[in-house]
């Protein structure tokens, strides 16, 4: 009998660019000033859809970007749209870009953030679809809610964050969600 539920997934491999990045013996990653952080292995046939939880803080007022992966190769070409909601004090305002990867905007310089994205049938032979929910401490608290999705139909194995021009610190953990 199937269970319901959320199962915490180990990357087969890591792959990064900075001081440090290591895989616990739970499966989540812990990096530390970390410009690019690639996880391999962590879309399979097991599950359809996933769960990323990432929390921490950057030095950079880039807009991360999340990149598909396939066998240590990121998908780079611009098939990525996003629609973009964000708000801050008392403004709300919203974006439509086309670009080379799944955009976080709203980081500024230190800030410390908090991002639950689901990835919906990146391993399936399919166009996939993204909804990232983050939240960071610019301007006492902002928030941004995005719609992304791949245009391509194929199949993905991980996912690649790039900072920018700055770097990242903190802990990412990727969940399989039961069929």
């Amino acid at each position: 009998m199937s269970k319901n539920g959320l199962i915490l997934l180990t990357p087969t491999s890591i792959a990064y660019t900075g001081t440090s990045a290591t895989v616990s013996a739970n499966g989540s990653v812990s990096f530390s000033a970390c410009t690019v952080l690639s996880l391999n292995g962590v879309f399979t046939s097991d599950y359809d859809n996933y769960m990323v939880l990432w929390a921490g803080a950057n030095s950079t007022t880039d807009i991360p970007i999340y990149r598909l992966r396939a066998s240590g190769t990121d998908a780079t070409a611009s098939n990525y749209v996003t629609q973009d909601l964000t708000a801050t004090s008392t403004t709300v305002s919203g974006t439509r870009t086309a670009a080379s990867g799944y955009g976080w905007y709203g980081y500024t310089s230190t800030s410390k953030f908090g991002n639950t994205s689901f990835f919906y049938g990146p391993f399936l032979s399919q166009p996939t679809a993204v909804r990232l929910l983050s939240v960071n401490s610019r301007d006492g608290a902002y928030l941004q809610d995005d719609a992304s999705t791949h245009s391509l139909s194929s199949s993905y194995d991980g996912f690649t964050i790039t900072a920018g021009t700055g770097n990242f610190t903190g802990r990412v953990a990727v969940y399989g969600m039961r069929k």
